[in-house]
């Protein structure tokens, strides 16, 4: 799906282009696009990017091709943005989405494979704005990597939770199976750090004034989005030193439970070696055993056997081994 936005002299215009106007509209003087390109095909992306906007070839071919990572490459005519969107739930946990910049004094140009929310909030925003004056596509470019940002707050607020849900466990000693679920939450926080600190490394880049094509009364802005990108990677980082903190205090709380369950064994071990002993060596068959046909050798040995056992139990209480 292609869709256009059409500014002349900064003003939005109400004319919607289609592909066959664009090239027209290149030429004209006073026009900037903004041409967002979603789940496009092959065929489109190398219609709009190439034969339209005289797009570098390698450009058409790293829009087609998935990067795994940001990056920034200037050209002559535009500077060429790869960053990402992220997605998550606690059931389909972190998924990125490559969105891709292409941007030139008079144009902006988007494109991603899926639809992407921030987008189409910037889209929405800038439809309901008509006579907000844009001097220039740098500003749709901020709008963009500004609400990809903001959209990377739902994920924390996620993480969040369930750090503090996990740390709630511990400390209540909840009977629960807690170590898959720090594991795959440590997991998930690397995920964040490493989705963020390239893209951080990005914004740091813009922000400097690296590339031209950024105005320098946008570069505050972009440091701005530096500094967001920063606190997010400094959130993730401090989540993940409490989640290895809680993970060792449930280790802690695991061994402490395994070792009062040995402990309560060796102390019904204990009050049974008097029933043991006795028992075993009574027990044995032999004929001339002493005393084994006296009554009173009985209820002696009896009494022998609980009195020791209670004793040996009223100790362990003493010990607190039950």
């Amino acid at each position: 799906m292609i869709r256009t936005i059409l500014y002349r002299d900064f003003k939005l215009a109400p004319e919607s282009p289609t592909l066959e106007r664009l090239a027209e509209l290149r030429a004209e003087p006073g026009v900037m696009l903004w041409v967002d390109l979603t789940e496009p095909t092959q065929e489109e992306s190398r219609r709009v990017l190439g034969d339209t906007f005289c797009v570098h070839p390698l450009t058409i071919e790293d829009c087609l091709l998935d990067s795994p990572l940001p990056r920034i490459e200037l050209y002559d005519d535009y500077v060429y943005l790869v960053l990402h969107a992220v997605d998550y739930s606690r059931t389909k946990k972190f998924t990125t989405i490559e969105v891709d910049f292409i941007l030139g004094r008079t144009f902006l140009i988007t494109l991603h494979r899926k639809p992407i929310r921030p987008i189409d909030v910037a889209r929405e925003r800038a439809l309901r704005s008509p006579s907000t004056l844009v001097r220039g596509p740098d500003r749709l470019a901020h709008n963009v990597l500004d609400l990809l940002v903001d959209y990377y707050r739902p994920a924390l607020a996620e993480l969040r939770t369930e750090v503090e849900e996990i740390e709630e466990a511990v400390l209540k000693h909840v009977r629960e199976k807690l170590d898959a679920r720090i594991i795959e939450l440590r997991e998930d926080l690397a995920a964040l750090r490493q989705i963020i600190r390239p893209q951080r490394e990005l914004a740091s880049e813009l922000a400097q004034g690296r590339t031209q094509f950024f105005r320098p009364k946008l570069l505050p802005y972009l440091r701005d989005l530096n500094d967001e990108l920063l606190r997010i990677e400094e959130m993730a980082t401090s989540w993940s030193e409490q989640a290895i903190l809680i993970f060792r205090v449930y280790l802690n709380r695991s061994s402490h439970e395994a070792n009062e369950g040995i402990r309560v064994l060796t102390a019904l071990t204990a009050v049974t070696l008097p029933l043991l002993v006795i028992g075993g060596w009574f027990g044995m068959n032999f004929r001339n055993i002493p005393l084994i046909h006296s009554q009173a050798a009985y209820w002696g040995t009896m009494g022998i056997t609980i009195g020791l056992t209670v004793g040996l139990f009223i100790l362990l209480r003493k010990r607190r081994w039950f």
